[in-house]
């Protein structure tokens, strides 16, 4: 009701109440204050209708929700800054623990902030990664076009659940069921090939990307994985073709030129196979592309050459077992025979798991007896493995490469 001489009457029993009331003297009900609008004061009561009656009761109404909205607002606010003290003390107790423990020499500030941020980007990353799936998951079930919807929700759902688990094979199993009954499922083949494709299955990455890239042709990231799946199992023609219209499409990457620059090696085109490798330094400087350019050199005879380039991913990595490995034959070709030595003995360091500066003094290492490095690993019953045979470190890297690989919209 109106506030009529400094009273507020109630809007159920109609009972007058002293200003500042907020509830009615005599029913309880809180009190709802009515705002006239300007018009009114120049109008007689009568002028007045039922509709604008109705109006007046929907502003008070408003006005009460908002009060109390305004309430929890002020009560969330609070409590808001009581956990931001909390947690601004417990932080400052953690930051004056850690001070007093690198001071002790106990704990190494720098080492502790560098495993913080790569535990942080590791949750964060996990956290994008199972975000991604369940979008996945819905686009999926989506794409499907078969009478067997119910069958398939069910293997999709279960699969994607394993998968958020770290349950991989099994999820794949479920997976692989649901895409024998949508075989034309874009999204759901390309997560299968990608994920075998990380796996090194380089065999069943191809059976589904091959079906995801009949659906998507103008797909350049598949492309670019299709390409070194079918040349990992061989056919290079085929690799050769997905490869370059990746790069043309796309732009050149590290993964494109380094399968491109192994197709060529495999072949025993050495020279070909650096100008590929120069390409795949180009898009990324990288330790690998460094040791990969110097085995070419190393291959072609140009040990300076293959010398600069080893020596340039050894500073990048100083672990890099390989590369000093091969830097050690390197050295011994031209005639450096101490450091030769010490290369080798770096090498086999790194291979016992001891840092690169445990060398171990008074022992002589047979550098004729050392084994050379090799890209390819042996032919045998699993396919030739042109792109995942031999150095494994290589492998991982072209993988990871392929994986982040992004084309250009």
């Amino acid at each position: 009701m109106a506030n009529v001489r400094g009273k507020i009457f109630c809007q159920r029993c109609r009972t007058a109440n002293e200003l500042g009331e907020e509830l009615c003297s005599r029913c309880g009900t809180r009190l709802m204050l009515l705002f006239e609008p300007t018009a009114s004061r120049f109008e007689g009561r009568s002028a007045q209708t039922g509709m604008e009656e109705h109006l007046l009761e929907r502003c008070t109404s408003i006005e009460n929700n908002i009060s109390r909205l305004i309430d929890k607002l002020e009560r969330m606010a609070e409590l808001m800054l009581k956990q931001s003290r909390s947690a601004y003390f417990d932080h400052v107790l953690l930051d004056t623990l850690v001070a007093v423990l690198t001071e002790s020499g106990v704990v190494n500030r720098q080492r502790l902030h560098d495993l913080w941020r790569e535990r942080y980007h590791g949750e964060a990353a996990a956290i994008d990664i199972k975000a991604r799936q369940r979008e996945l998951c819905e686009s999926v079930i989506a794409e499907y076009k078969g009478g067997e919807r119910e069958l398939f929700t069910e293997l999709v759902r279960e699969g994607f659940a394993r998968f958020a688990d770290n349950k991989t094979v099994s999820g794949a199993r479920e997976l692989e069921r649901a895409a024998a009954l949508a075989k034309e499922n874009a999204p759901l083949n390309i997560f299968l090939g990608e994920h075998f494709f990380g796996d090194a299955r380089m065999s069943l990455a191809r059976d589904y990307l091959s079906r995801a890239f009949e659906v998507q042709p103008e797909n350049t990231r598949l492309r670019l994985l299709l390409g070194i799946a079918a040349g990992d199992e061989g056919d290079s023609a085929r690799a050769r073709e997905l490869l370059y219209e990746a790069v043309n499409r796309g732009g050149p990457s590290f993964a494109a030129h380094c399968a491109l620059g192994r197709l060529a090696a495999a072949e025993g085109n050495w020279a070909a196979a650096v100008e590929q490798f120069k390409r795949a330094l180009a898009a990324r400087p990288c330790p690998e592309a460094h040791y990969l350019l110097g085995f070419a050199n190393y291959q072609l005879g140009r040990d300076r050459t293959a010398q600069r380039y080893l020596k340039r991913a050894v500073k990048l990595d100083p672990n890099y077992v390989e590369a000093f490995q091969l830097l050690s034959f390197v050295q011994r070709r031209l005639g450096e025979d101490e450091q030769a030595e010490q290369s080798l003995k770096t090498a086999r360091a790194l291979g016992e798991g001891e840092p690169c500066d445990a060398v171990k003094e008074g022992e002589e290492e047979d550098v004729a007896e050392a084994v050379e490095p090799s890209l390819f690993g042996a032919k045998g019953r699993r396919g030739p493995k042109l792109m995942t045979g031999g150095d494994a470190r290589l492998a991982a890297a072209l993988r990871e490469d392929a994986l982040r690989y992004a084309a250009p919209r």
